[in-house]
């Protein structure tokens, strides 16, 4: 059982269709049963024949019509088409729950894990449930009646039973060989695959950076030695399952020689019928025909075996767990946001905040200054709950924020990031994922508040314009921009800026200001930012440094009595110069 333990998360996906499986094996079942008369019919006609009774030849033949043309084909055809459709069901649901999975996936695991490895898990391995399950129920019900005929084998030749089960044995010794190898080697030519999968992924996302740096040929040259590597893989797979099955195959042909030998020296003694004798060279091909089912399918099975576990590695939670969300919805949010002796270090890092405590009141400007590392963006990072604290509390008016649904949480809440992500559709289907009954009235809105519209409407297709992977069409300044309209359209309380304003220009910097200004009146607005000129008109500027609150005021205030804010600030201006 334990060989099958990464079958049994499946169950859950064939629910609806279990009584359609149930009915699909009874007629498979029949198909496969209906066999077991068709050696003894046709060896029952030549009988007939030899005896010169034709009228029982003819009726035997006529049988045999009915048997393999009607019941086998009809109900065998028929099942085996509507279990390809269960499959495909399976394979659909399967790939969109590990999909689901990986939306939900905490950040670490985006970090640990390589973009190639989560998108092969989604995709290939799901794809690879496909015509295998029917074909596992087609074996089981040609097992069963395999099982029926050795039976009547038994009652005819035990002899022939015996030298059945010894080559029978013989196979299982070799599946029981070859199978852990087989599975070791394709376990390890998916992991190289993931490799090329993630640098296929890195170099269409940074197909900019790669052509301006000019490192194309050492790219290819990573990307060759991953190829070779995983066609070694394929090389180890091949070679395996060639010698699997030469021996398979020589266990096969064992089987017939054997069994027809002794079938005609026992024919000639006159120990079995001709009846018997011409069954047999129907049910010792159905012997070999499942030897050979069994020998194919224990090689797809390793590969299969490999690509569920790597589902349910994502399904059944075993790498990581989801993100735990509450069940507390706030409506009518004020916007205040406080951060009460919040502790926060990143994996495998030393505390980033210490004992930190914070408290940000709404309609107000606020910004949060301080040298790199010292904890600024990661404030952001527990906000959005992208990361949760190792100690303490992040509350929204009052609220912890884990005690908040998912919708809640995301619905008050927004940022706008230095490197903003876009995504590859049009303009307008980038403002449809936040609020998929949105016009384009109200789209322009949004793009005219941050001063985006007039280039967007330049465009041949203006809004119906593709941006391309990562919003690769854009400027960095359009980038933010269009990042802003789109949290603009969102309409959260709350509007987290991580130095949302430092790739814009002094112009489009200046509109930004006055969209911000606006938001002001009714949203909290929280500001990271490393240019201190972006923020000189915030209404309460706090200091950060060794991951504590160290001053706060505004500007003026700041430079008089921070030595840390007045070092930032004239180490800026002297950059500037």
């Amino acid at each position: 059982m334990k060989k099958f333990k990464e079958f049994i998360p499946l169950w859950k996906y064939i629910k609806e269709d279990r009584r359609k499986i149930l009915l699909l094996m009874f007629f498979l079942f029949i198909s496969s049963f209906s066999f077991i008369f068709t050696g003894y019919l046709v060896g029952n006609a030549l009988e007939s024949v030899t005896d010169g009774n034709i009228k029982r030849a003819i009726i035997c033949l006529i049988l045999y019509f009915i048997n393999s043309a009607i019941i086998d084909d009809f109900f065998g055809i028929y099942a085996r088409k509507e279990l390809e459709k269960i499959e495909s069901k399976i394979s659909r649901n399967l790939s969109y729950s590990a999909y689901n999975k990986v939306l939900n996936l905490p950040a670490e695991a985006f970090e640990e894990k390589t973009s190639g490895e989560i998108i092969n898990r989604v995709t290939q391995d799901a794809n690879q449930l496909s015509f295998v399950f029917g074909r596992v129920i087609r074996i089981i019900t040609t097992f069963i009646t395999t099982f029926i005929i050795f039976f009547y084998i038994i009652y005819n030749s035990y002899f022939m039973a015996l030298e059945i089960l010894f080559v029978l044995g013989l196979l299982a010794l070799l599946l029981k060989k070859y199978n852990p190898l087989m599975k070791d080697a394709h376990k390890k030519r998916k992991a190289k695959q993931d490799i090329q999968t993630s640098l296929v992924t890195e170099s269409v996302r940074g197909i900019r950076e790669i052509k301006t740096l000019g490192i194309k040929k050492n790219l290819l040259k990573e990307g060759g030695k991953n190829v070779d590597a995983i066609d070694q893989g394929n090389i180890k797979e091949i070679k395996l399952n060639r010698d699997f099955n030469i021996i398979g195959g020589i266990l096969r042909t064992l089987m017939e020689v054997v069994v027809f030998i002794t079938g005609a020296i026992q024919l000639y003694y006159g120990q079995i019928t001709v009846t018997f004798f011409i069954a047999m060279t129907y049910y010792v091909y159905r012997y070999t025909w499942l030897m050979e089912e069994v020998n194919d399918f224990s090689i797809e099975y390793q590969k299969l075996n490999v690509a569920l576990s790597r589902i349910n590695d994502l399904i059944e939670n075993r790498l990581y767990n989801d993100v735990p969300y509450g069940k507390k919805d706030i409506k009518d949010v004020k916007g205040v946001l406080e951060f009460k002796n919040v502790s926060f270090g990143y994996p495998n890092e030393d505390l980033t905040l210490k004992k930190f405590n914070l408290t940000l009141n709404p309609n107000r400007k606020i910004a949060v200054v301080g040298k790199s590392g010292q904890g600024k963006s990661t404030l952001f990072n527990l906000v959005t709950r992208i990361f949760d604290v190792n100690d303490g509390e992040v509350l929204l008016d009052g609220v912890n924020i884990k005690d908040l649904t998912e919708k809640s949480l995301n619905r008050n809440i927004s940022i706008i990031r230095q490197d903003p992500f876009i995504f590859n559709r049009t303009i307008k289907e980038n403002f449809k994922l936040i609020d998929e009954n949105i016009t384009l009235k109200e789209i322009r809105k949004y793009t005219k508040m941050a001063y985006l519209d007039d280039y967007i409407m330049s465009l041949p297709k203006k809004y119906d314009t593709i941006l391309g992977e990562g919003g690769v069409n854009l400027s960095g300044g359009q980038k933010q921009r269009l990042s802003i309209a789109r949290t603009l359209a969102k309409q959260s309380k709350i509007v987290l800026l991580d130095e949302a304003t430092s790739a814009l220009d002094n112009n489009s910097q200046e509109y930004i200001k006055k969209s911000i200004d606006n938001l002001v009146k009714d949203h909290t607005v929280v500001i990271v930012a490393h240019r201190l000129s972006t923020i000189i008109d915030a209404d309460e500027i706090y200091v950060v440094d060794e991951g504590k609150i160290v001053d706060n005021g505004t500007h003026e205030e700041l430079l008089k009595k921070s030595k840390i804010y007045n070092n930032l600030y004239l180490n800026e201006d002297s950059d500037s110069n």
